[in-house]
């Protein structure tokens, strides 16, 4: 199998190059592009850690080599989030890089699996299927945002505030990818019971849960949003792509297309196998709480979906 990260030089990019090259099957090759001239020294970095996966590297304008032959295309590429921004002033800018990598997918390896990391991601992922569907090579069961993040802070923060075995807890996330369009299912939240939560821990880790990526980039002070944990959700998505690949059956979530019931694209329980999404599982029993918080995000999220379909047809 060959994994392609477009965007390998910048800060999700490096770690996640890192983390594939730790955590990616014996055999598997890496290829690492990015429009930056580093980017072969980001391969021959990660290729002297002993481990059976082959890196190459690109730089340059041209990511035609790092694609040819891809079964998984994660692309990271764009710029962060700064302090006082929101993801949708992200938009401008790495709307044109994705639309532009993509139109090389559609050229170079049309059938891989795409992971897009890049935020807007509920933008991102609308234009990307835009720009295939033109191409006439878009087929939905291969095309994801990759909202693991949303899961992994989930489990996290769950698990410290219940006391909970961090690697045992399960807590579900659907919507989209920013702000009020992320919802934790924590009526759904177990380890191997089901976690009970008040009212208030409901609504305040619900918040965080949202929040969570302004938490990082306050934090940073100007100097970057999520790189760290972003790599290991987007390297945790690509192992289960893979697995999915060759013949195992995993569920994961992920921001796709399916049937349309609450938007376009939503992020949602998905079965990964052979050809990318195998089926769309439901997202089961939800509270009040949760049905409200459905109803309350879906013009927000419509809306990044139609932003993007209108910025590749106009």
């Amino acid at each position: 199998m060959k994994v392609a990260v477009l965007g390998a030089a910048g800060g999700i990019g490096q770690a996640l190059a890192l983390l594939l090259k730790l955590q990616l099957p014996a055999g598997t090759q890496l290829a690492l592009y990015d429009i930056a001239p580093v980017t072969p020294g980001v391969a021959a970095d990660v290729s002297h850690i002993p481990t059976a996966v082959k890196v190459s590297g690109y730089g340059g304008e041209d990511p035609t080599p790092a694609l040819e032959g891809a079964h998984v295309v994660l692309i990271s590429a764009g710029v962060a989030r700064k302090p006082g921004m929101d993801r949708s002033d992200l938009f401008n800018i790495n709307a044109g890089i994705v639309r532009n990598l993509i139109q090389k997918v559609a050229e170079v390896c049309p059938t891989a699996c795409v992971g897009i990391i890049t935020n807007p991601v509920n933008t991102t992922v609308a234009i990307a299927a835009e720009v295939l569907k033109k191409a006439g090579v878009y087929d939905k069961r291969r095309l994801f945002g990759v909202t693991s993040l949303d899961v992994l802070r989930s489990e996290t923060f769950v698990a410290e505030l219940k006391g909970k075995d961090v690697n045992a807890i399960k807590v579900p996330v659907v919507g989209g990818h920013s702000g009020v369009t992320i919802l934790p299912l924590l009526s759904q939240a177990h380890v191997e019971d089901k976690i009970e939560f008040s009212a208030e821990e409901i609504e305040a880790l619900t918040k965080r849960i949202q929040n969570a990526g302004t938490e990082v980039v306050e934090a940073k002070a100007g100097g970057g949003s999520a790189t760290l944990s972003m790599a290991q959700a987007a390297a945790r998505f690509a192992r289960a792509v893979l697995k999915g690949l060759t013949g195992e059956e995993v569920v994961e979530y992920a921001y796709v297309e399916g049937n349309g019931e609450y938007a376009r694209f939503f992020a949602q329980p998905v079965r990964l196998g052979r050809n990318g999404v195998e089926e769309l599982l439901p997202i089961g029993e939800i509270s009040a709480y949760e049905k409200a918080a459905i109803e309350a995000m879906l013009p927000t999220l419509r809306g990044d979906i139609e932003l993007g379909e209108k910025f590749v047809n106009g």
